[in-house]
């Protein structure tokens, strides 16, 4: 997987997310002991969606981030993108989302007008993308200016320090075995280590959105520094 890159990943990915969407979500309450749901919590409350504003739930999944949005602004348009059926089949039937839009689209080629979303939300999508650079573009470019806003919740590599081994422990050997013995894909679950290690440090992603002209740009660290929270505010440009 770590040699795939391009057109290759992204069918890597889009098939790894197919076979384990059922237990998508279990495994992310296993992974991180329930922790995912007050991340997502708090990526909501850090784009501040207002009744009326349009916010894109990129890489939705089950649609995890559309139904926070919809809970905390319920007036809010929300739409849920993904380019994994099995996900957004999955998403399409959760309670309480009624109201968003679904749609079946790769994040480095979306179908929305430049400036359409006030905000842009994603949870765990920017270390599984193709292209980075590409990626991030494309929700630039899709934001309003001067107020549309990005967030984005990502694994991140855990820094040195005295739980490092125990962090390590925890990435390369607990999550591969609930991968084999809950969602039975343990390749699927080997993959998630291995793309947390190689994906930018909190501060390097911090670095590229200031790069892209995001201004106000900011981090939190979860979970002991293996979760980073980034956002930041379309310019006027």
């Amino acid at each position: 997987m770590a040699d795939l890159h391009g057109e290759e990943r992204a069918v890597y990915v889009r098939r790894m997310f197919g076979r384990i969407a059922g237990r998508y979500d279990l495994l992310n309450r296993l992974m991180t002991v329930g922790q995912d749901r007050r991340w997502r919590r708090e990526v909501v409350r850090r784009a501040r969606p207002l009744p009326g504003e349009r916010v894109l739930d990129l890489g939705c999944g089950t649609g995890d981030l559309a139904w926070e949005t919809l809970r905390q602004s319920p007036r809010s348009r929300v739409v849920g993108a993904d380019f994994t059926h099995a996900m957004l089949a999955l998403a399409r039937r959760r309670e309480g989302t009624d109201a968003a839009a679904w749609v079946l689209a790769d994040a480095l080629h979306l179908p929305f007008a430049d400036g359409s979303f006030d905000a842009v939300v994603s949870g765990f999508l920017l270390r599984n993308v193709g292209d980075l650079d590409a990626a991030l573009a494309e929700q630039i470019r899709l934001l309003a200016p001067a107020v549309g806003r990005l967030v984005c919740l990502d694994t991140t590599p855990p820094g040195p320090g005295p739980l490092r081994p125990l962090l390590d422990f925890h990435l390369t050997r607990v999550i591969p075995l609930l991968g084999r013995w809950v969602a039975r894909d343990p390749e699927a679950y080997n993959y998630l280590p291995g793309s947390t290690h190689r994906f930018l440090t909190a501060e390097a992603l911090a670095e590229r959105l200031q790069r892209f002209g995001l201004t106000g740009v900011g981090f939190v660290r979860r979970m002991f520094g293996t979760v980073a929270i980034h956002w930041g505010r379309r310019s006027m440009r």
